[in-house]
């Protein structure tokens, strides 16, 4: 039985992040009394805005407020007032601290393009409407958290290091997804070149073959996939790479629907579930009210199918896609200088368009 009331902990972070949870917290809202559920929301410090208060990027007292959450939403964090500080400290080291502490290990992040989106991609429209991918990265493994990793004024030392056990588990996850997308999985690696691409294929491949028969496979270099992704996009359904080339082709995807304020993600794990716009805390337009709240407003749907509120999180995403449909759009996809709306006003007009049912 679905409980009544979640509990929801806020990550707004730095940047944009405050402005783009705002709005995620006002359709989160609105849908929940539509659709009869409660929430109650649990602000924390995360990021440079953590270290500002609490000297670090990940407090301890975060961390428990994440755990006892039902789900967890996240802003952005970073900045350049930071990038002179030592890695212990910097807003990204909290990021990927709270990743690793909640296990979250399967990121989750759908590219979907449809025509208003195509219209203002820099591609082609005919080449890139009609996209509907999901690329799942192991996210809590790889080249951020391998050993040894280290630095001095001679060199540079990162380690791409997987198991098994975590090739598998992240395996698991794609296939069962490609079931509702195309009914197939492309495994990004560099297994020409990487000894650890190489146990990646052997083992993506040993899965398939053990337990997901009726999935299509193919395996593919994250160089071809880079191109492949540009070039025919709707060729794929879930892309499943590891940590590095997934930071890397999911932002680049980025690209086919014109604007990075429009992909979500969701961080998933055996218990917990992270949220987040894929984008960073943009601190070039912090303030300006001009940030596009689409990705983190998405991220919310996302959570929304998380917490088993599938309904809710349709009518999100028609809201959102009718909002677009209907010429109101932010300065990152709007053509016209005059039209652009805000932040705020954006996740205004979303509300208006939810419905129940």
């Amino acid at each position: 039985m679905k409980p009544s009331t979640y509990n929801i902990t806020l990550l707004s972070g730095d940047g944009v992040g405050p402005e783009v949870v705002a709005e995620a917290v006002k359709v989160l809202t609105r849908i929940s009394e539509l659709f009869d559920f409660g929430i109650l929301f649990e602000s924390a410090l995360i990021g440079g805005a953590a270290v500002d208060d609490l000297g670090s990027p990940y407090p301890d007292q975060t961390h428990e407020s994440c755990k006892r959450a039902d789900a967890v939403l996240l802003g952005a964090v970073g900045g350049p007032q930071y990038d002179g500080l030592p890695k212990e400290l910097r807003p990204e080291t909290g990021l990927l601290t709270m990743r690793k502490a909640l296990d979250v290990f399967a990121n989750l992040r759908p590219v979907a393009v449809d025509g208003v989106q195509a219209a203002r991609s820099p591609l082609r429209p005919e080449k890139v409407a009609g996209t509907n991918l999901l690329v799942v990265r192991e996210l809590v493994g790889g080249i951020y958290f391998g050993t040894p990793s280290f630095r001095n004024d001679f060199e540079g030392v990162s380690t791409m290091r997987y198991t098994r056990p975590e090739i598998e588990r992240i395996a698991r996850i794609a296939f069962r997804y490609a079931r509702d997308r195309r009914n197939k999985v492309t495994s990004v690696d560099k297994a020409n070149v990487l000894a650890v691409s190489q146990l990646w294929r052997e083992v993506v491949q040993g899965i398939h073959d053990a337990e997901f028969e009726d999935v299509q496979l193919e395996h593919m270099y994250v160089d071809n996939a880079a191109m492949q992704l540009i070039l025919n996009p709707r060729q794929f359904g879930v892309i499943l790479t590891g940590n590095l080339f997934g930071d890397i082709l999911s932002d680049a995807s980025a690209v086919l629907p014109g604007s990075l304020g429009m992909l979500p993600s969701a961080s998933i794990g055996d218990s917990s579930g992270l949220f987040e716009p894929i984008h960073g805390s943009a601190p070039d337009i912090a303030g300006k009210g001009i940030a596009n709240p689409a990705a983190t407003i998405l991220s919310a749907a996302m959570m929304l199918d998380f917490l088993g509120e599938k309904a809710a999180a349709t009518a999100v995403r028609q809201a959102v896609a009718k909002t677009q449909l209907d010429g109101f759009l932010t300065a990152d996809l709007a053509t016209d200088p005059f039209l652009p709306l805000t932040t705020s006003a954006f996740g205004d007009e979303v509300v208006k368009r939810l419905q129940f049912g």
